[in-house]
C-alpha cells in the first residue's frame, strides 16, 4: 500500500513537471511571436504621410463677387422706391446686429453714406468705416481700398458741410450786429429827434409867450397916454 503511494506522488510529480514544462515552452513561443509581430508592425502599417496643404485662395477671386454684391445692392438702394429702399437698410441693420462682422460693417456704412434716400447718415457711415479702417487686416484687399475711397469722400463732404455752416453762421452773426447797430442808430437819432422836437416846443413856447407880452404891451400904450 505504502509502495503505491509513493509510486502515485512519482507519477504525479513527472505529470506536474511536464505541464509546467509545456506552459513554460508555449509562454517563451508567445513572447518570440508577440516581438515578431511588434517588429513587424513598422513595415505592415501603411507609411504616415503629412496632411495635405489647405488650397490657397486668390483675395482677388474673393473679393469679386462681394464687392458685386455691394455695387448692385447699391445700385437698387438710389434707383428703387422708398419701401424698397426701406428694406435694403433695415436689412442691412438686421445683418449687423445680429452678426457685427466686417463685411455686415462695411455694407451698413456703403447704404448710410450713400445719398439719395432718407436713411442717409453721413457721421454714422464715417464712423463705421474708420473703425474699420483701423483694422485693415479685418478686410479683403479690394474691400479696404473701396472703404478707404468711401471714407475719404465721406470725410471731404463733411468738411464742406462744416465749412459751409461756419460760414452761414458768420454771415447770420455779422447780419445780426449790423442789424443791432443799424437798430443803436436808429434808436439814438429817434431820442435825437425826440429831444430837438422838445427843445423846438420849449423854444415856440417861449416865443409865444413873448410875443403874448409884446400884445399886452402894445395895447396898454394908446390907453395909458390918453389918461
Amino acid at each position: 500500500m505504502r509502495m503505491r503511494h509513493e509510486e502515485w506522488l512519482s507519477g504525479a510529480a513527472g505529470t506536474y513537471g511536464s505541464v509546467a514544462r509545456r506552459a513554460v515552452l508555449c509562454a517563451a513561443a508567445g513572447a518570440a511571436v508577440l516581438g515578431l509581430l511588434a517588429a513587424a508592425g513598422c513595415t505592415l502599417l501603411p507609411p504616415q504621410h503629412p496632411p495635405a496643404p489647405a488650397p490657397a485662395v486668390n483675395p482677388s477671386a474673393a473679393s469679386a463677387p462681394l464687392l458685386n454684391e455691394y455695387l448692385v445692392q447699391l445700385q437698387k438702394l438710389v434707383q428703387g422706391q422708398p419701401a424698397e429702399q426701406a428694406e435694403i437698410v433695415a436689412s442691412a441693420q438686421r445683418d449687423y446686429d445680429t452678426a457685427p462682422t466686417p463685411s455686415h460693417e462695411l455694407k451698413l456704412a456703403f447704404i448710410l453714406g450713400t445719398p439719395g434716400h432718407p436713411a442717409t447718415n453721413l457721421p454714422k457711415a464715417q464712423s463705421l468705416l474708420r473703425e474699420l479702417m483701423a483694422n485693415p487686416e479685418t478686410l479683403l484687399p479690394a474691400e479696404r481700398a473701396l472703404a478707404f475711397l468711401e471714407l475719404s469722400q465721406i470725410d471731404d463732404h463733411l468738411t464742406l458741410e462744416a465749412e459751409n455752416l461756419r460760414l452761414q453762421t458768420e454771415a447770420v452773426r455779422a447780419d445780426r450786429e449790423r442789424m443791432v447797430s443799424a437798430n443803436h442808430r436808429l434808436q439814438a437819432e429817434m431820442d435825437e429827434n425826440a429831444r430837438l422836437r422838445k427843445e423846438l416846443e420849449e423854444a415856440r413856447a417861449k416865443l409865444d409867450a413873448i410875443a403874448n407880452i409884446e400884445r399886452s404891451l402894445n395895447e396898454r400904450k394908446p390907453g395909458s397916454t390918453g389918461r
